[in-house]
């Protein structure tokens, strides 16, 4: 669905991004790991064309540098770690705003636009917010409502950038199970910067390790996630710590 080819990002003669490849397949969950400072997050915006770059990112056979705006939204998805509203609209004002690169100026809402707002509410599990103001919603709820305006924009790919991050246990549970779920329709697929590696366990289908903007590992999770990769890039040995964390859950 998604080539990415030799993407470099050079600031002030450093290479924060250097020479990154790799692909996404339908239904893949793409998980990208590394230390603070290997450039995940740089590459995200790379990716969508947010920063200059070198490299090439083909979505099928469409160069996304081609695209515009609006034919992009319903092309790829993106949802950050943080969101801070200045406005008191409603959850539902909100996840509609997922529609508008369909809509026609000063036209009403059509049929199809208002199957997806409530198929995405109801997919988030916020029926029950939806006329409440966003200004009043927790970091939980409201990361589900720009979540559902995602799903109701209804694009191809989701890519997601650290999206439960300073969130609480339940809640990061929560969206990487709607997560999961959503990337197993029909032409859907996933790319996410996460920091936790049990949530690459848990969700993700293919992994990508980093270090100093380079890829030291892609591959299937057990693959990458091996012993030897995570000590060469974490520097310490992250299998048995995490072995030894799991004694204290000994109840």
């Amino acid at each position: 669905m998604l080539n990415v080819e030799n993407i470099t990002v050079t600031i002030e003669n450093r290479k924060i991004v250097d020479d990154v490849s790799f692909n996404l397949k339908e239904h893949d969950v793409l998980m990208i790991i590394g230390p603070n400072g290997a450039g995940k997050t740089t590459l995200i915006r790379a990716i969508m064309g947010t920063i200059p770059h070198s490299g090439k990112v083909w979505l099928g056979k469409t160069n996304l540098n081609t695209l515009k705006p609006r034919a992009l939204a319903k092309r790829i998805g993106v949802l950050t770690q943080k969101h801070q509203p200045q406005f008191p609209h409603t959850v539902f004002d909100v996840v509609s705003m997922g529609r508008y690169a369909y809509k026609k100026i000063l036209s009403d809402w059509t049929k199809q636009d208002k199957e997806k707002i409530e198929e995405a509410i109801n997919l988030t599990g916020i029926e029950n917010l939806r006329e409440r103001s966003v200004l009043t919603l927790s970091g939980g709820e409201l990361q589900r409502v720009f979540l559902a305006q995602l799903f109701a924009q209804d694009p191809q790919i989701l890519i997601l950038d650290e999206p439960t991050n300073h969130l609480d246990l339940q809640y990061q549970i929560a969206i990487f199970d709607l997560i999961k779920n959503w990337a197993k329709g029909s032409g859907r697929a996933v790319i996410a910067v996460v920091h936790d590696l049990n949530t690459v366990y848990s969700y993700g289908t293919k992994a990508l390790l980093m270090d100093n903007g380079r890829v030291y590992a892609r591959g299937s999770v057990r693959d990458v996630l091996s012993r030897e990769n995570l000590k060469g890039v974490y520097k310490v040995d992250v299998a048995q710590w995490m072995q030894s964390l799991l004694k204290h859950w000994d109840i």
